[in-house]
């Protein structure tokens, strides 16, 4: 069976403490979005993984797929199976495409195995691959909180307008990213701010994570401003970063940018 994991945009990340087990509180708004892996699994005599597309670095072994079925196995008499991971979700971007991929394939041994795992009983093993791996279980938007690992539903639809997401030639690693954070409590919780009209985000609602990666690489703030120009009515680096979307009314016009990013429209 095929199914195809999608990504999601951070909207909003306040990094609010420092937690005693060397994590920290963060609070955001997971929203998914239409850029995808595709995922096959099938049964087979011998456990196998391979991938094709966009090449993902590290060894094979450390495919969070394959985490996610020894973290099954552990508990269920699984047989042996093959998994081909297409990948299409730019790595090293903020969307969650590897927690995606876990998560979806989760799932698809729930349903192709008849395990019967509820919706929490299956976030329950996926919080153990990725603190945003629970989130694509579900896949609605959420508001994150905790390690952003614990979540609540909100109302969001913005089917209504034009998502663009813009990925500069650029990588930011966790390590980088969470390396110039100062955690700072928040006056207001992204919860209630996410009710605001979306022409009102820009100033209300930001991403910790973007002062000193923007510094460190000012051609993702470049991104940004161009978004803006363009006429976004909100623009926001997404997670840690280096993807950045925009929240149009209308489709823009971003030759500008096709030079020398990968643009995705109406995603």
């Amino acid at each position: 069976m095929i199914v195809f994991p999608n990504a999601k945009i951070n909207i909003g990340l306040n990094i609010t403490e420092r937690r005693t087990d060397g994590y920290h509180n963060l609070q955001t708004i997971f929203y998914p979005i239409q850029i995808k892996d595709a995922l096959e699994v099938i049964e087979s005599d011998k456990l196998n993984f391979q991938s094709s597309g966009i090449n993902i670095p590290g060894s094979a072994d450390g495919n969070l797929c394959l985490k996610a079925y020894q973290l099954l196995k552990q508990d269920f008499d699984l047989p042996p199976v093959d998994i081909h991971l297409h990948k299409n979700i730019p790595i090293g971007a903020g969307l969650g495409g590897g927690s995606a991929d876990a998560a979806f394939f989760i799932r698809l041994i729930n349903q192709n195995f008849q395990l019967e795992l509820s919706a929490d009983a299956m976030m329950t093993y996926a919080r153990h691959l990725g603190a945003d791996c629970a989130f694509f279980i579900e896949n609605k938007p959420t508001f994150a909180f905790d390690k952003g690992d614990q979540f609540e539903q909100i109302e969001l639809d913005l089917s209504a307008y034009h998502l663009v997401l813009v990925m500069p030639p650029v990588h930011v690693s966790t390590a980088e990213a969470y390396s110039g954070i100062k955690p700072t409590p928040v006056e207001s919780s992204l919860k209630d701010l996410i009710r605001l009209p979306i022409s009102e985000w820009r100033q209300q609602i930001n991403n910790d994570f973007e002062h000193h990666i923007f510094q460190n690489h000012p051609v993702i703030a470049e991104v940004k401003n161009t978004l803006y120009k363009a006429g976004a009515l909100y623009a926001s680096m997404s997670g840690s970063g280096a993807s950045v979307f925009g929240i149009f009314n209308d489709k823009p016009n971003l030759k500008v940018l096709e030079n020398s990013n990968q643009v995705y429209y109406n995603v």
